[in-house]
């Protein structure tokens, strides 16, 4: 079995102003792959970035660090927004009361309902929460 071949890693401030930084990065590695979910994949890590800054320690502390790590296999990419993660208790959790309507509260949403696979686990510094786009993902 091959593994998910990495295209690239980027670190950057757990601020808001690095979102766009983050997402040029991206769509950057993406350029060559043409996938029909491109688009797609820089609204979810626009979103799980943007996540990270507001509800992770890495946006809570001076000098905070994200980590983005996106790979490619097969025709799916996967995409890793890696943080400090949050206290005990408090993990990433998918909204009951969002619609398209909603006002905020729509990343994880978004993020279930355009990727093929999504998820999140700890690690000894922090958390990844991951998202997955096949060439045949939803939408």
């Amino acid at each position: 079995m091959k593994a998910l071949g990495l295209l690239g890693q980027i670190e950057v401030p757990a601020q808001i102003a690095a979102v766009p930084r983050a997402r040029r990065y991206v769509r950057d590695l993406l350029k060559g792959l043409d996938h029909p979910h491109t688009d797609d994949a820089l609204l979810l890590l626009t979103e799980l970035v943007t996540n990270s800054v507001r509800h992770s320690d890495s946006g809570r502390c001076p000098g905070g660090r994200i980590t983005i790590a996106v790979a490619h296999y097969d025709g799916t990419l996967h995409i890793d927004v890696i943080d400090a993660g949050s206290t005990a208790g408090h993990h990433p959790l998918v909204r009951a009361d969002v619609t398209t309507d909603s006002g905020g509260g729509r990343g994880l949403w978004l993020v279930r309902e355009l990727s093929s696979a999504w998820g999140w686990y700890e690690i000894l510094t922090g958390r990844v929460v991951w998202f997955q786009l096949g060439e045949g993902s939803p939408l």
